[in-house]
């Protein structure tokens, strides 16, 4: 399912996490207490550690309470949701083991395993790897870009996909902006049983929003002359 004439790109597993992490605004906490949701209760440093203020009733904070030297052992998860509503919306899940440890009000990870589950593969995220990664430069902007994109532009991811190999899109219903980073754009073909992801890479990283709509327009513009071929 590729795009003609285009080689590509997507971005490492260490900055794939960073993303997830960046843009998480809940964080699943699994200890020898118990589970929980906490949602607002974490920050990602710069070299991606985890901070976590734990609220009181927490199970975090009973872990801490009965774990020796109040470093309790835990498991992280952070998922990923597409921002537009299509079927299947995690995009990909990370969780982070390790110990807990005590800084103040906060407590911090020190992972000792990392591992980013996506649609199709599990990954181990390599720790030295992760720490000096930077998230994608658009992971914070995409939920309102593909927002933006699918309510107010739905001519124009159409047009997207005719810069697919046809065959890719026998049966396909609806298609919908499921993701997008520096180095390309993914839709979902969304079928009456199933559904699948194509990838439409851009023809330069995009490091900003204004690189990202020149990219975006080049795009436009190749499938524009797809079309004019295939009339």
């Amino acid at each position: 399912m590729g795009v003609r004439q285009l080689a590509t790109a997507v971005p490492t597993t260490a900055s794939r996490a960073r993303s997830v992490l960046a843009a998480a605004w809940t964080c699943g906490v699994t200890t020898d207490v118990g589970q929980d949701d906490l949602v607002g209760a974490h920050r990602v440093a710069d070299d991606g550690t985890v901070r976590i203020t734990p609220p009181p009733e927490s199970v975090l904070a009973a872990s801490a309470l009965l774990a020796p030297y109040g470093r309790p052992t835990a498991l992280l998860e952070f998922a990923d949701a597409a921002p537009v509503p299509v079927r299947d919306r995690i995009r990909a899940r990370l969780w982070m083991s390790g110990e807990l440890v005590p800084d103040g009000d906060e407590m911090t990870l020190r992972p000792e395993r990392v591992v980013l589950q996506t649609r199709t593969e599990r990954l181990g995220v390599d720790l030295g790897e992760l720490a000096e990664a930077a998230p994608d430069p658009l992971a914070l902007a995409e939920p309102r870009l593909l927002l933006h994109l699918a309510d107010a532009h739905p001519e124009a991811v159409e047009q997207l996909t005719r810069l697919l190999a046809p065959e890719s899109l026998h049966g396909v219903v609806r298609v919908q902006p499921l993701a997008v980073d520096r180095h390309g754009l993914t839709l979902r073909l969304e079928r009456v049983r199933g559904q699948a992801d194509a990838r439409i890479p851009f023809h330069a990283p995009a490091d900003d929003l204004t690189s990202l709509g020149e990219r975006m327009h080049c795009l436009l513009a190749s499938a524009q002359t797809v079309s004019r071929r295939r009339r």
